[in-house]
């Protein structure tokens, strides 16, 4: 209740002598016993402790309710009302080990889980009229909660009535596209005898047949839901308010967990988690199925997941690792997704599994060429800060594979090296230490601050220099993490540019750490373990990287400019601060004229069609994301769908292959490569992927502004034009 602080608890000493809450009374059974090992990791162990008052109470009801019923499809108003009553008291509970809104939510939930299905069945019995004028509201936090079950049954209508409309329109579609294949086949003298046209009933028939079947597949899953799985969502609801990457893990899950954290398991190569009760893709895993089929990406939210020619099923509002399960699967087969871009247009994507090794794909180089041009640009792409935690002595480091491809490009007469972190997620904080020790000499890299303790100051300690030319630094809003901190200490010690795709990284400043529940108890049931955050990075001149990410020394226009991605979207991230520099001696041996390098680009990037279209596209993303009531009349919707397919295929040409763009392989990599068919694949792909690549190409010209500067300067031997 109000005023309760964690100061003014009464502690006890458990625990190998660390603080914790005198609970009242002690717990009888194992979700007692959980929520007190939770609660006691939280408090022991947590950067940032949360008073546990009516504040934080109103945020855990609220956390919970958003993830208990995000669509507002199952409760009333008069339900929630009923839970509000604990509103208030949830702090209390947990004090008290008790689960009362918990238990009550749950009995409400598996009730209207029983009658909701009634509504959809008897709803799409009959056809819809789709003459009516009205709207679905598709975005769910606009939408109060149904005052009653009248108007929770109006809003199924719509919803299923929304759902129809899409499948029924894709079908006049294609069948209208198939009747103008017809038309010219016979122009052309091709007699060859055509699908009989369906009537518009029979098409609005399929279409509500296809949408039930969908939804009996989808509440098939959500029955399946129990009481563990629920009180993971009331335990999450906890967790989170703490910050988005402390996470409970019920045992399921921490499996789950575990095997992506394994290295290699069978599936399409992509992180998904649950974001307002929309299965998100969050990362593409570099060189996975999704990574080589390139259509999918970050921000997508999966709708319905299909195998091979089987109907689709829903996946909206199902549990995250039901989801992967589905998605998941044998090498070799198919899986079918349909998604929801961000320009609010959905697609069905054909995906091949595949063996996924999140650590097969390692840093590797190429040589950039502008037409004209006989400089010479080195191109290092780096996916994640990997190392082998079983055997770091012998097996793959990423800083070790780093000095190799720098070692490389040097025995090409590179000019400049570009380093691309772009979506590169973060690894080994050792790698990033030892990585960026490549580019200075000896110097702190970055700091790392405890609760309780001051701050780490981690330095490269080797005085050793695998390369002292001009370095730019690539990133944009997915670079993360490890990648922020050798991003921000390049920015630090003036070593290089920073070229960016967005205003900042992503803003994610902190270390997390497993803790396994179970060792609590080791001889009783599986409790799963909890993800916790217990430190923050802060970049060498005391800015933390938290939300602020490293911003670019050179901005380029992003197509993501106005979506809300990183650290900052979320809702109870650790805030920003500083706290003392740490004293280090800055690289002076090719400093360049920034101000200069950025009016230069500013003056390519204003003139250029492919940035015109991309900053068109940003604005087009921003107006549809803010259009998120859909007509159900067919004409209107239409009309909608068409407009939004024009577009689409207008910006399409944004990654048309680059004129002039040339890129080689190096001497070392090209014999090896070219007696691996395998790779011989793999490498065309990718490089064909660069040849693709507005920003990689405008950064080549950035570097070669930094070495007309530098031999201006005197510091290089002049190459010049051919």
């Amino acid at each position: 209740m109000k005023g309760k602080f964690l100061g003014s608890v009464t502690f006890i000493l458990i625990f190998f002598g660390f603080s914790s809450y005198t609970f009242k009374p002690e717990p009888t059974g194992p979700n007692e016993n959980l929520l007190k090992y939770l609660m006691t990791e939280l408090h022991r162990y947590h950067y940032q402790r949360q008073a546990i008052d009516d504040s934080f109470s109103r945020k855990v009801f609220n956390e919970y309710m958003d993830k208990l019923d995000p669509f507002k499809e199952f409760f009333t108003q008069s339900d929630v009302e009923l839970m509000e009553g604990y509103k208030d008291e949830i702090d209390d509970q947990i004090m008290q080990l008790r689960f009362d809104l918990f238990d009550l939510s749950k009995d409400i939930f598996f009730k209207r889980m029983v009658e909701v299905p009634n509504y959809y069945k008897e709803i799409l019995a009959q056809p819809f009229d789709f003459s009516e004028d009205e709207s679905f509201e598709i975005d769910f936090d606009k939408l109060p909660f149904a005052k009653d079950q009248e108007e929770l049954k109006d809003y199924w209508r719509k919803r299923l009535k929304y759902e129809v409309l899409r499948r029924l329109t894709r079908k006049l579609t294609a069948q209208e596209k198939l009747a103008e294949t017809a038309v010219d086949s016979l122009k052309s003298g091709d007699s060859e005898d055509s699908a009989e046209a369906k009537s518009f009933e029979e098409l609005e028939a399929e279409s509500r047949a296809e949408v039930e079947k969908t939804y009996n597949s989808r509440f098939e899953f959500l029955k399946k839901r129990n009481d563990t799985d629920l009180r993971s969502l009331y335990l999450n609801s906890i967790a989170n308010i703490y910050d988005p990457h402390t996470v409970y893990f019920a045992p399921k899950a921490k499996e789950e967990f575990d095997i992506r954290m394994s290295g290699s398991f069978e599936g399409i190569g992509a992180r998904l988690v649950e974001r307002d009760g929309l299965i998100t893709v969050t990362e593409i895993i570099v060189g996975g199925p999704a990574y080589r089929k390139g259509e999918l990406e970050a921000g997508d939210k999966i709708l319905r997941v299909g195998q091979a020619d089987e109907s689709p099923v829903d996946v909206v509002g199902m549990r995250t690792d039901d989801a992967v399960l589905m998605i998941r699967g044998k090498k070799g087969t198919e899986v079918r997704l349909t998604v929801r871009k961000s320009d609010g247009s959905e697609r069905v994507l054909s995906i091949i599994r595949d063996v996924v090794q999140i650590e097969e794909t390692f840093a590797k180089s190429v040589i950039l060429q502008d037409e004209g041009d006989d400089r010479k640009v080195g191109y290092i792409f780096l996916p994640q800060f990997y190392t082998d935690f079983d055997d770091p002595k012998n097996g793959r480091r990423c800083s070790r594979d780093v000095a190799k491809e720098i070692k490389k490009l040097k025995s090409e007469s590179v000019e400049s090296i570009i380093l691309d972190l772009r979506d590169n997620g973060g690894g080994s904080l050792t790698e990033v230490i030892d990585m960026t020790g490549l580019f200075i000499e000896k110097g702190p890299v970055v700091q790392v601050k405890s609760r309780i303790h001051p701050p780490t100051v981690m330095e490269d300690k080797d005085p050793g220099l695998q390369y002292d030319g001009p370095l730019i630094v690539m990133v944009n809003e997915l670079s993360a993490s490890a990648s922020e901190i050798l991003a921000a200490a390049i920015q630090d010690y003036d070593r290089g540019i920073i070229v960016g795709s967005s205003a900042s990284s992503f803003g994610k400043g902190t270390v997390q750490r497993i803790q396994n529940l179970s060792r609590y108890e080791p001889q009783g049931p599986n409790l799963g373990g909890l993800k916790v955050t217990i430190q923050k990075f802060y970049r060498i001149d005391g800015g933390a990287t938290q939300l602020k990410g490293v911003v670019p020394d050179v901005v380029l226009p992003s197509r993501r400019e106005f979506i809300p991605i990183g650290e900052k979207e979320e809702k109870y991230s650790i805030a920003w601060d500083e706290i003392e520099p740490v004293a280090h001696r800055d690289w002076k041996e090719t400093l360049v004229d920034e101000d200069h390098l950025r009016s230069l680009s500013a003056a390519r990037v204003g003139q250029n069609e492919t940035f015109s279209l991309i900053k068109e596209n940003a604005l087009y993303l921003k107006e549809q994301r803010e259009k998120t009531k859909y007509p159900l009349i067919l004409e209107d919707y239409r009309n909608l769908q068409e407009e939004i397919t024009e577009n689409s295929k207008k910006y399409r040409s944004i990654y048309d292959p680059i004129e002039g763009f040339d890129i080689s392989m190096t001497a070392v990599d090209a014999p090896v490569i070219a007696a691996d068919s395998n790779l011989v694949e793999t490498w065309d792909k990718w490089i064909e992927s660069l040849t693709e690549d507005p920003y990689l190409y405008e950064t080549l010209q950035i570097a070669l502004d930094m070495g007309n500067e530098l031999h201006l300067s005197g510091m290089t031997k002049p190459k010049g034009k051919k």
